[in-house]
């Protein structure tokens, strides 16, 4: 027979079954909801790998149209960066790396000894073919190595001593600070002086549109500038292809470098790794008239 409970005994017993059941609650595990803990982790590697800064880049301006589409699209994959890319030369970005002026120095040669001392790190980005340029009037279709060296040493002054016309040749340069100007030198003129005779032109955009306006003019650019405002001609009668430049027969062309002071990190790093990605050198560098970092590895 069952014994009656009073009111109080009651309410002592109904809070000893909820107390129980709280406590219950407590030791089980949800599978659909995260600890405080657990649920702030995501969002702070989340905050840790999102890229941030602004990133500089100065020096070749053989190079500069292909640091501007990667920085475009990098921006636009991150929205928190901006990179500034310059020119004023292959000389000007390595000294702007060293002095820390800017974040990544951009160059058409290797870095000469005067660095050695500065903590430069060399990333190579691409291959650009290079080509000697003439104006459209210029009766030929290429020039042998000494020829073209004797142009530019001022040896050669007249086409007629290459097979064209009687006509004067003129000569547009770059400054000492370039590098397409030091490649030219090692490559045409095995290290011997320009002719100090000529005009001298502080970009490659600046060279082309020269060499397109001035009759009998010759000069140096590298290809993605070419345009039909002029006519780039055969070296050693060999016309530049990537075929040509990976078989060895053509041999004008720069491996272009961007160097940081140091081992990259952060922003710069990140602009610098998507570059190099799969993505980037198999699609865009060759869109961009500039072969594939690795194609003489291959």
């Amino acid at each position: 027979m069952f014994k009656f409970m009073s009111k109080k005994g009651l309410s002592i017993s109904l809070a000893a079954v909820l107390t129980l059941g709280v406590l219950a609650g407590c030791g089980k595990t949800d599978t659909n909801a995260s600890s405080p803990a657990t649920s702030n982790k995501p969002a702070e590697t989340t905050a840790a790998q999102e890229i941030s800064g602004t990133v500089t880049a100065s020096g070749s301006s053989a190079l500069l149209p292909l640091v501007k589409e990667a920085a475009k699209l990098f921006m636009e994959k991150n929205p928190k960066v901006t990179i500034n890319p310059t020119a004023g030369g292959s000389g000007k970005g390595l000294k702007d790396v060293a002095d820390g002026i800017s974040n990544i120095g951009n160059s058409d040669v290797a870095a000469g000894d005067e660095y050695k001392d500065k903590n430069l790190k060399e990333h190579v980005v691409a291959i650009a073919p290079f080509a000697l340029i003439v104006n459209p009037d210029v009766n030929i279709e290429g020039l042998t190595k000494q020829q073209a060296a004797d142009i530019f040493m001022g040896k050669i002054k007249n086409w007629k001593e290459v097979g064209g016309k009687d006509a004067p040749i003129n000569v547009v340069h770059r400054p000492d600070s370039s590098g397409s100007r030091k490649l030219v030198q090692q490559i045409v003129l095995e290290g011997k002086d320009f002719t100090k005779e000529g005009v001298v032109q502080e970009s490659t955009g600046a060279v082309k549109t020269a060499v397109g306006s001035q009759s009998g003019s010759i000069g140096y650019i590298d290809t993605p500038y070419l345009d039909n405002t002029v006519k780039a001609l055969k070296f050693d009668n060999v016309a530049f292809s990537k075929e040509t430049i990976k078989n060895g027969s053509y041999k004008l062309f720069g491996t272009e470098r961007m160097y940081t002071k140091g081992e990259p990190t952060g922003a710069t790093k990140a602009f610098l790794d998507y570059i190099m990605s799969p993505d980037f050198q198999s699609k865009k560098v060759e869109e961009l008239k500039f072969l594939p970092a690795d194609l003489l590895k291959k």
